[in-house]
């Protein structure tokens, strides 16, 4: 009899908290390594945030249970927010504070999949979401996608994937890992095409805030509105606020979706903690000033990393257009020699930029995108220069 269960077992492990946490070790050893793998803003939580945090911890009604769905001051300030950012109008009832943008998620496809139930799953995708839809009892179906066709999925891939057991889109603009954002047109075609066919969608609006240059975020059941009766919205404080410590993320759905997942969290996790929730409440009824100053510097190291990157010979890369990666890909190093070794694929290139040139990135098999590998670029300019130039002088020594 197996000590671990098949189910547990079974899941991979996250690679890029993976790569992170290999990263800081080597560097807490003295290691001189610079890491791309981390997807989450360098700067800190606003003080204002932090504030009202402070003020909660000292607040004794914060110190007991509160209701497994969230503060209600909180459910309503997330109601009137996404009315603002997205468009959408929800009832406080419909939204279930969870968390982090995880949680969120993970409940979400406990809550809708039954076992065999098929998710269509565009790659690259978040190395979270086909654990998840594991978990649930689904089945990932990935869609591929490339650098050619802008990471972005079309119609006629979606209905090619499509079979009689096809019961989820999960839909991500912007995309963590690619930097893609659709554009309103396509939103609007994927989303009509999933009312048509009855595929409910989950859209993962994380990054919201996170775009540039002429690229904007629509929210997919904003310009669909008929597909509300069968859509999750993830979202949460993590990215748009730099609170990824902070862990808290929520749903937005159909009541009868609420009232379940619900009852799922109450007996996990219940609450999430009272403090946290507060400060979240800060974050999202106040403006967006530090989020502009965090995209505006966010833009300006995509642009420098990009250009960068695409010097490289071998190396190809497409501009960002929001959340915080670039997505290169490196298939034109493949079968070249470096240090007496040989690289093949993309695993073995990040292996080879650790041990030599101490940059830490995440391959694109974590992915699902084999030949490409993520890097952050929300980390200080030098450390962003140094690494890059680090990459390129390796990979100028190939043979």
């Amino acid at each position: 009899m197996e000590r671990i269960s098949l189910r547990i077992a079974a899941i991979k492990e996250s690679a890029t908290l993976a790569v992170d946490a290999k990263a800081k070790s080597l560097q807490a050893a003295g290691e001189p390594v610079i890491g791309f793998g981390a997807g989450e803003p360098d700067f800190p939580t606003p003080p204002e945030i932090v504030a009202a945090a402070v003020a909660a911890c000292s607040d004794p009604k914060f110190h007991r249970y509160s209701p497994t769905p969230g503060l209600p001051a909180l459910r309503e300030a997330i109601a009137a927010k996404t009315l603002r950012d997205s468009g959408i109008e929800v009832s406080p009832a419909n939204i279930l504070v969870t968390n982090g943008g995880k949680h969120a998620v993970y409940n979400t496809f406990q809550t809708l999949l039954n076992p065999g139930d098929e998710v269509l799953l565009p790659a690259p995708y978040w190395t979270t979401y086909p654990e998840a839809i594991e978990l649930g009892g689904g089945v990932p179906v990935v869609i591929e996608t490339t650098e050619a066709t802008g990471f972005r999925v079309t119609i006629d891939q979606l209905e090619a994937a499509r079979t009689p057991r096809t019961k989820v889109l999960l839909f991500v603009s912007p995309s963590n890992p690619s930097g893609a954002v659709y554009p309103r047109g396509e939103v609007e075609a994927i989303g009509r095409w999933a009312v048509e066919h009855g595929v409910w969608v989950v859209t993962d609006e994380i990054y919201e805030h996170l775009t540039f240059g002429s690229h904007e975020f629509t929210s997919l059941p904003a310009v669909v509105p008929e597909i509300m009766d069968r859509c999750v919205i993830v979202n949460g404080v993590a990215k748009t606020y730099a609170m990824t410590g902070w862990r808290v993320g929520w749903m937005i759905a159909p009541t009868d979706v609420i009232k379940a997942a619900g009852n799922l969290q109450s007996h996990s996790t219940s609450n999430v903690s009272n403090v946290a929730q507060v400060a979240a409440l800060a974050a999202v009824s106040g403006d967006l000033s530090a989020v502009r100053m965090m995209r505006s510097a966010f833009a300006r190291r995509g642009e420098l990393m990009h250009t960068m990157l695409s010097k490289i010979p071998g190396v190809t890369c497409m501009e960002p257009q929001g959340a915080f990666y670039c997505f290169p890909g490196f298939q034109g190093v493949f079968g070249k020699t470096i240090n007496g070794r040989v690289i093949n694929n993309t695993l073995e290139l990040c292996e080879i930029l650790l041990d030599v040139a101490k940059v830490a990135l995440v391959p694109g098999e974590a992915f699902g995108a084999p030949g490409y590998c993520r890097l952050s670029f929300a980390l200080g300019d030098d450390d962003l220069v140094v690494g890059i130039q680090r990459i390129a002088d390796l990979l100028g020594a190939v043979q």
